[in-house]
């Protein structure tokens, strides 16, 4: 244990270390808002190297600075083969804390989604008692899997919640590699922001382009500070985990892959089960859902479904399939081999960026809608334009934007979930 829990004996963690020395470097949001209130249990999801394990290496380091280190707890649970073994490790460490004197802890598991039924080592001591006193975190690279087993614990989170890490949206990127301090938050004060950050829109304009070719991992965004570019390297290692993920969800690389490439021939453009059945191998369209679920499971790819004019959302439709971030566009189109439209990396970014903010969702009749955000129950409207086509708001729309490459950067930079 103590291997991963240098600061026990007063060493730094090189994890940590390196973070604090890199000349590009960010504070994952997730460590202001974590709330260390005993009991908690939170459960940490999101997309694939998306910095879970360095926001946790960076959490246990500023903790020991005012609490007693041994109190902070972290275990990286990859090398672990079931639950019995990780009962130990916690048996272990309860035993240690408590011949140390130490009352309560945070308690980081890290990668826990290896572990084969890790919950019910977690569980029989939550239901035994033993973690009254502490918090415990749990993050998984397996997000599908972790969403799943977190339904086992009924009543037994106390103070905890479940909490998404996503890739930099662009205001955090601008702010990052562009050192732009731009004016952002949600829906309502959304215009107003617009014309405040309108002050850096050359700026803005050249950082979007390189947004839309890099996106918001760390290891890309990394890249293109020292490179100018996403390295193949990158790109093939993101690929390798993203197949590592739906391989452990029984997934078919040969299904999986006539899939991606259907929806990237499609573009953003209005799909059903059927319509991707007919068009692939995968001859069940119950089969096409699981598979399309199981990439959204990854944080992947979002689906819009339609929003009727009254409010009503309609799941039997058809619906919008958009990649959750340009960096998997980019790994994509490498993967099936086919060029991505710059059209829709940009309308799935919006679309992207509205979901963090709002239910989001399209319409279509005589006109469409790209994206609909549901803000209670006003249904707020984003059509996003090449410029080549002219557009009318449906009047049942409670308010209405038009994004185009004039703007489209200013819209982005001013929508930010964390404010």
């Amino acid at each position: 244990m103590e291997r991963y829990n240098p600061w026990w004996s007063g060493e730094p963690d090189e994890a940590y270390e390196a973070w604090s020395s890199s000349e590009l470097k960010w504070l994952p949001e997730i460590i202001e808002n974590l709330e260390l209130k005993p009991f908690s249990l939170h459960f940490i999801t999101g997309p694939r190297q998306v910095g879970k394990t360095t926001a946790l290496k960076i959490l246990a380091s500023r903790l020991v600075e005012s609490v007693e280190p041994k109190s902070v707890f972290y275990y990286s649970c990859d090398e672990l083969h079931d639950y019995s073994d990780l009962g130990e490790v916690l048996d272990a460490y309860i035993a240690s804390r408590e011949a140390w004197k130490v009352k309560g802890s945070v308690i980081l598991l890290d990668e826990v989604t290896f572990v084969e039924e890790w919950w019910r080592a977690v569980k029989a001591r939550i239901d035994a008692g033993v973690f009254n006193r502490d918090v415990l975190v749990v993050t998984g690279s397996a997000s599908i899997d972790l969403l799943r087993q977190k339904e086992m614990f009924p009543g037994r989170r106390g103070h905890g919640l479940d909490h998404v890490m996503l890739p930099l949206d662009f205001t955090r990127f601008a702010g990052l590699v562009g050192g732009l301090a731009l004016k952002s938050g949600g829906l309502s004060g959304l215009a107003e922001n617009v014309k405040a950050n309108g002050l850096f829109t050359e700026r803005l304009g050249a950082l979007l382009e390189n947004y839309l070719e890099v996106g918001g991992f760390p290891r890309s965004v990394r890249d293109y500070a020292r490179a100018g570019k996403v390295s193949i390297s990158t790109s093939r290692t993101y690929m390798d985990w993203l197949r590592g993920d739906w391989n452990r969800a029984g997934k078919s690389d040969r299904y999986m892959k006539e899939v991606v490439s259907y929806l990237m021939r499609a573009a953003g453009t209005t799909v059903s089960w059927n319509s991707i059945s007919s068009q692939t191998s995968v001859n069940s369209p119950h089969t096409v859902q699981s598979y399309v679920e199981t990439l959204e499971g990854m944080y992947a790819l979002l689906p819009l479904s339609h929003l009727a004019a009254d409010g009503r959302v309609e799941h039997r439709k058809n619906k919008k399939l958009h990649l959750m971030d340009p960096f998997i566009f980019k790994v994509f189109g490498e993967y099936v081999r086919q060029e991505v439209p710059m059209d829709w990396v940009l309308e799935a970014t919006v679309a992207s960026h509205l979901s963090r903010l709002c239910p989001v969702h399209y319409w279509r009749n005589h006109t469409e809608v790209d994206v609909v955000c549901l803000d209670g129950k006003r249904q707020i409207g984003f059509e996003v334009s090449s410029g080549l086509k002219k557009w009318k708001a449906p009047w049942h729309l409670d308010e209405s934007h038009v994004l185009d490459r004039r703007n489209a950067h200013l819209y982005l930079a001013s929508m930010h979930a964390g404010g």
